[in-house]
């Protein structure tokens, strides 16, 4: 069998308890003399949002912020970040924050210097290249949340604020330069929250070990990433200021993101369109549609699921994987189904529509198509 893959793996990262105070030192090293902090609204006025300013401000690098960021980002808050950017003077960026605050940081580094509109640099083909390289700033990542893994990724979604689709923007140069990962800075989430970003580092993880595509070295990465959740994210949930469990959660959710370059699937195709059309949260709408999905690829993955049921410590083979993600959900208080959510079906087959055109489709074990995905989705309600 003749094996081709393109494989890239991430970049720096400072992983331990008060690293933020190597915030500067990291700046520094990309050549940043005054970086412009981007991070959610939520997230502007919290102690550890002031505290990296401080780090910045005492360096001399200033305290610059934009904070006008949605949970699921779009092309307008793309917009008044790049016009903060370009207004500021800055030469680069700290994405700072959840996914939506590291997404969009990225994102700003990446068009403060580009002439074509971001959804020419859809993550489809080589459209990437169609960006000027040149042009694209350096980025500092510090995630605040264990889940998303973007901190490590090459790649940031933005929703569509007239169609209300995700899209997929990815350069290589999206991925930072240089990645802090202070666990203290996740000890105040709260446990919705902490349920939430854990369930999406696990979904990585599950649905990049089950895509078909060939990666070794990927799949090794997302079977550990799922022995760490399932070790630490109880722990984190029941106390959220269990260091261990916290740190063990961020090289979680950073080993996802690096086992999903294997591919995605079903779970994110279907909660991405339900994310922008009611604007859920991304990682919990993944812990309500995962086990119809399991469901839903079982014959395509029941093998290989038991082999991961094994290195886990879960007996019974797939059904004994099965029954563990169920009394985790209930465990983490993850709604039943998208009912419980408060999702109603009457916009099923648009959002079916929609899931047939996210990329993460592709990687589906099961070929995914209108008519089973539309039943895929009434299992879920």
């Amino acid at each position: 069998m003749n094996i081709v893959a393109n494989w890239s793996y991430p970049t720096a990262v400072k992983l331990g308890r008060g690293r933020i105070k190597e915030l500067a030192e990291a700046c520094k090293t990309l050549g940043l003399k005054k970086p412009l902090l981007v991070t959610d609204r939520g997230l502007a006025s919290m102690a550890i949002t002031g505290h990296a300013l401080d780090v910045l401000a005492e360096a001399g690098l200033g305290r610059a912020m934009f904070s006008d960021v949605d949970p699921n980002p779009n092309e307008k808050n793309l917009e008044a970040g790049v016009q903060a950017y370009k207004d500021g003077g800055h030469d680069g960026v700290v994405a700072f924050g959840g996914g939506s605050g590291l997404d969009l940081g990225k994102l700003i580094a990446f068009m403060a210097g580009q002439t074509r509109p971001v959804w020419d640099f859809e993550d489809i083909g080589d459209w990437w290249t169609r960006a000027d390289a040149s042009k694209i700033a350096p980025i500092v990542a510090v995630p605040t949340t264990a889940g998303t893994g973007s901190e490590v990724g090459r790649a940031g979604v933005l929703t569509n604020s007239v169609t209300h689709v995700k899209k997929i923007i990815f350069h290589p140069k999206l991925l930072p330069g240089v990645v802090i990962c202070d666990p203290e800075l996740t000890m105040g989430m709260p446990k919705a929250i902490t349920a939430g970003t854990g369930m999406d580092a696990f979904a990585h993880c599950l649905e990049a070990y089950s895509s078909p595509f060939f990666h070794p070295m990927s799949g090794g990465i997302a079977l550990e990433g799922m022995r760490l959740v399932k070790e630490f994210l109880p722990r984190a949930f029941k106390d959220g200021q269990d260091l261990e469990a916290r740190t063990n959660m961020m090289a979680a959710a950073a080993m996802g993101a690096v086992a999903f370059q294997k591919g995605l699937g079903a779970i994110h195709s279907l909660s991405h369109p339900i994310g922008a059309v009611y604007n859920t949260h991304h990682g919990m709408t993944n812990a309500v549609v995962m086990p119809p999905v399991l469901r839903f690829n079982r014959s395509a993955i029941e093998e290989k699921i038991g082999r991961a049921a094994a290195y886990l410590g879960v007996a019974g083979g797939f059904d004994g994987f099965y029954d563990y993600v169920l009394s985790l959900r209930s465990e983490l208080g993850v709604p039943d189904n998208l009912t419980a959510m408060g999702i109603k079906p009457d916009r099923i087959d648009e959002l079916t529509a929609m899931a047939i055109e996210d990329p993460s489709c592709g990687g589906n074990p099961v070929p995914m198509t209108l008519e089973n995905t539309k039943s895929l989705f009434l299992d879920c309600f």
